[in-house]
């Protein structure tokens, strides 16, 4: 079995995948769904993650440490609000916690901040430096109409998704979140034409599109898995991290024989 196969399996919890194509006059963006990875082994509260998080050629964005709106990404990657700033309080477009926040793999309930998009509001994310993206993964929670996905390249869309295709491939449904769905929701560039160098989340009139734990990959061309592959160190790190619950775990058994 190899490196990689063993690790998904000592960390990964998903459903079956499905992929979706958006196919432009001159772009086909891959979008993959699953129900996403736990950053952290029994850590199961701070919702779903792309199985990359750990990779160190990816960022991940979680707002878990944003305390004022002050808040405007980091090094690599730019939010910018349509209204300018944003709200600490639930049930407006901010960075908050509360029910809402998108579910974790298997449902559990989001105990930490979570990025909230409402009523006729967006955010947009761009790449710094004349940077571009040929990948990027959210876990999006509680969907409901009016969700708008949209990825841009110089102002123009790349490719775009509404809640019904979401929710149409969504299968995770979140504890206490009147039946809607949730999920981690992955989009691939497959050729350089589809690099996009803005994302854009939209609320298109009432409700709200709740998300959490944006990852990005900064890359020209075609997305591939080998991008995906953790670096050495960090594979043999998680190997170590398995193969020690493995352990406890015979260990408990012939404890109680």
């Amino acid at each position: 079995m190899s490196l990689k196969k063993i690790t998904c399996s000592v960390l990964l919890l998903t459903s079956a995948i499905a992929s979706v194509a958006y196919a432009g006059s001159a772009h086909a963006i891959s979008l993959t769904y699953t129900a996403g990875a736990y950053r952290t082994p029994k850590v199961t509260n701070e919702g779903a993650f792309s199985e990359s998080v750990n990779n160190s050629n990816f960022v991940t964005v979680d707002f878990n440490n944003v305390n004022d709106k002050n808040f405007k990404g980091n090094d690599l990657v730019e939010y910018t609000f349509s209204q300018g700033s944003y709200s600490t309080s639930p049930g407006s477009t901010g960075i908050f916690n509360d029910q809402w926040a998108p579910a974790g793999v298997n449902g559990e309930v989001n105990q930490s901040k979570y990025l909230a998009v409402f009523a006729n509001n967006s955010v947009s994310i761009k790449a710094k430096s004349g940077g571009v993206f040929n990948y990027f993964g959210l876990d999006a929670g509680a969907l409901s109409g009016g969700n708008t996905f949209e990825l841009l390249k110089g102002g123009v869309t790349v490719a775009k998704w509404n809640f019904e295709q979401l929710n149409k491939i969504a299968t995770v449904v979140g504890i206490n979140m009147n039946n809607q769905k949730n999920g981690f929701f992955e989009f691939f560039s497959d050729g350089k034409d589809d690099n996009f160098d803005e994302i854009r989340l939209s609320q298109v009139g009432g409700g709200g599109f709740e998300s959490d734990n944006h990852t990005f990959h900064l890359g020209k061309g075609k997305f591939s898995q080998a991008q995906a592959t953790p670096e050495p160190s960090v594979t043999l790190g998680m190997l170590a991290v398995g193969g020690m619950f493995l352990y406890q775990r015979r260990r408990q058994k012939l404890q109680n024989s």
